[in-house]
């Protein structure tokens, strides 16, 4: 069976075009979500374009600040000092990747916490492993909730992520465990990968090639979810071989039109908690 991140974020946003209604009404603001993109990349750029319609589907105000990919590192702090300092604005993102001449760890530490809607300041991430409240990172967060979305259940079961970044594969086994998932991360330097990956009762897998996991690394009616993104021939293309595990598992998520579609739902999500702590001066 598929899991739909496309339908269930159309379902999702709907509710929260409700709330922010709602929001709107107690509060007479909305959130406001500042993307500031540095340089012409056009991946990040269609990115963004993709975050803007989806504030403005559910009525979230979003600001897009462009700065050159000049820009100095310093510059760039002193552009976020002013949106950390300003009360109007409830959540700031920077896309990512920089420039090679900004470090990601300086930009990233420098935001304010309570409009990290990314999750990923320092304090969030800190917080995230040691199972105490946060803001979440937003992909691994869109994959808890497209599980729960089928009642997948994870309690007990054996979750094994390919992958071990600090955007996805360290934080959703962060999510797992704290779902009482036994946990098991794996990377390129795991001897005799397919072995661990057989054993999974829920597969995760961010590494971006293209039909990396085979039908022979799965075992039957496991639960796969694809957060990998590679181009092959023109097309995107997922980590998982699709169409041969389509029968062989109980569920698996597209890519694309998975975990994609459900990262930005999730940064919707994120940008109005960060709008609600801050209105009612709850501090991470």
């Amino acid at each position: 069976m598929i899991i739909d991140g496309r339908e269930l974020s159309r379902s999702i946003r709907e509710e929260l075009r409700i709330q922010i209604k709602s929001i709107k009404n107690e509060y007479i603001e909305v959130p406001h979500l500042v993307v500031v993109l540095i340089g012409e990349d056009p991946a990040s750029k269609s990115y963004v374009k993709a975050k803007e319609r989806a504030c403005k589907e559910v009525g979230i105000r979003s600001t897009l600040i462009k700065l050159e990919s000049t820009i100095s590192e310093n510059d760039l702090l002193k552009e976020l000092e002013s949106l950390n300092k300003d009360d109007n604005v409830h959540g700031i993102l920077v896309q990512l990747p920089l420039p090679k001449h900004i470090s990601q760890d300086t930009v990233i530490d420098f935001l304010e916490v309570s409009k990290d809607v990314d999750g990923l300041t320092p304090t969030n991430i800190s917080r995230c492993h040691t199972l105490r409240y946060s803001i979440l990172p937003c992909t691994p967060k869109g994959i808890i909730t497209m599980l729960k979305s089928k009642n997948i259940p994870i309690a007990g079961k054996h979750a094994v992520v390919i992958g071990r970044s600090n955007l996805v594969g360290k934080p959703i086994a962060q999510l797992l465990l704290k779902e009482n998932a036994s946990v098991s991360i794996t990377h390129r330097h795991t001897e005799d990968l397919a072995a661990i990956t057989k054993q999974a009762d829920i597969l995760v897998s961010a590494v971006g090639i293209a039909k990396f996991v085979t039908k022979e690394m799965v075992k039957k009616g496991a639960v796969c979810i694809d957060v990998g993104l590679s181009r092959v021939d023109g097309k995107l293309c997922g980590d998982f071989d699709f169409d041969n595990l389509l029968n062989h598992v109980a569920y698996i998520s597209k890519a694309p039109g998975g975990v994609g579609p459900m990262t930005i739902t999730s940064l919707l999500e994120n940008t109005i908690e960060c709008f609600l702590n801050q209105k009612n001066n709850i501090i991470i």
